[in-house]
C-alpha cells in the first residue's frame, strides 16, 4: 500500500502537472471507485469545468482544491493498496485496471489505474465540510511534518497502551500516513524492537523514534517513495528507496549497520522486519 512518502511524491507529481487546468470532462470505467457521490454522472458533472488550484496531502489522502468562475469544490483520491494517478495523453491505450478517466486540455488526462479496486474517490461540493463526505479524514493524528507532531504528542498517544509499538504505528489515529515500510524503518532507526509495548517505552525512546520516523519519511520522499509492488508516480517512474531500505523486506540478509542477518516476524498480521543486535527491548543501540 502507498504509504506517506509515495503519496507525497504523486502530490509533488500533480503540483507540477495538473495545476490551473480545467477538468474538461470524465469517464467512470468502474462505479465503485466513486465514493461520493453516488450518481457517478453527479460526480463528473461536480468536477467538470473546474480548475485545479492545489494537490494538497493529508496522511495517505489527495485533496484537490477547485475551482471554477461560480464555484469551488474538491476533489478527493484514496490510493489504498494498489492505486496509481498517471498523466498521460488520451492516445496512450487503457490498461486494463484503469478505473476512472479525467480529461484535460491538449488531449492529456489523469487515469486512476486499481488492480485491487479498494481505492477511492470523491467529489465535496462547495460549501461542505470535507470530513462529513470524508470521513476518514476526521480521525486522522497528527501528520509526521506537522508542528503538533512533537515528542509529547506521541508519548501522550502511546501511553498506558498495552500493545506493540509497531502495531501502534499503524494506527492512523496515532501516527497519520505511517505503513508497514516506515513503521520497520522508523524502529530500526530507533533501534526499538517492533514488539516493545507502549506502555515500556521511556521518553527517551520516544524523542528517537519521533525523529527516526521523520528521517526516514523524508529519505523515502528524496527517492521518490518504494516500489515493492505496483507504486509509481505520476509520471509512471518506479520509486528507490527500496533500495537502501535498512530492514523492510530483507529477512535473511545482513544488517547494514553490524551484518546480522534481518529477521521477520508475524505481528497483528502482518510481516515486521528487524535486527536482533540493533534493537532491542530497551531500544538501546549497539
Amino acid at each position: 500500500m502507498p504509504e506517506l512518502p509515495e503519496v507525497e511524491t504523486v502530490r509533488r507529481g500533480l503540483n507540477q502537472l495538473t495545476l490551473n487546468q480545467e477538468i474538461t470532462g470524465g469517464d467512470v470505467l468502474l462505479d465503485r471507485t466513486i465514493a461520493y457521490p453516488f450518481s457517478v454522472g453527479e460526480f463528473v458533472d461536480g468536477i467538470k469545468k473546474n480548475a485545479i488550484a492545489t494537490w494538497h496531502r493529508r496522511g495517505k489522502y489527495l485533496l484537490a482544491e477547485l475551482s471554477s468562475p461560480s464555484s469551488t469544490g474538491r476533489l478527493g483520491v484514496h490510493l489504498r493498496m494498489t492505486g496509481q494517478l498517471l498523466w498521460l495523453h488520451r492516445d496512450e491505450p487503457l490498461h486494463k485496471h484503469t478505473r476512472v478517466r479525467l480529461f484535460f486540455g491538449e488531449q492529456q488526462e489523469l487515469r486512476f489505474v486499481d488492480q485491487r479496486t479498494f481505492g477511492k474517490m470523491w467529489w465535496v461540493p462547495p460549501g461542505v465540510a470535507v470530513e462529513s463526505i470524508m470521513t476518514g479524514l476526521a480521525t486522522l493524528a497528527a501528520d509526521p511534518f506537522s508542528p503538533e507532531f512533537t515528542v509529547e504528542y506521541l508519548a501522550t498517544k502511546l501511553q498506558n497502551r498495552r500493545r506493540p509499538i509497531k502495531t501502534a504505528l499503524l494506527d492512523q489515529s496515532v501516527v497519520a500516513g505511517l505503513g508497514n515500510i516506515y513503521a520497520d524503518e522508523g524502529l530500526f532507526k530507533s533501534g526499538i524492537l517492533p514488539e516493545t509495548l507502549c506502555i515500556d517505552l521511556q521518553l527517551k525512546q520516544i524523542e528517537r523514534l519521533r525523529t527516526a520516523i521523520i528521517q526516514v519519511l523524508e529519505t523515502s520522499i528524496e527517492a521518490g517513495g518504494t516500489t515493492f509492488s505496483n507504486f509509481l508516480s505520476v509520471k509512471g517512474v518506479n520509486g528507490n528507496y527500496g533500495g537502501v531500505a535498512w530492514v523492510y523486506n530483507r529477512a535473511g540478509e545482513p544488517c547494514r549497520v553490524c551484518d546480522t542477518p534481518i529477521m521477520r516476524i508475524r505481528l497483528a498480521g502482518r510481516s515486521s522486519h528487524f535486527c536482533p543486535q540493533c534493537q532491542t527491548l530497551r531500544g538501546v543501540r549497539s
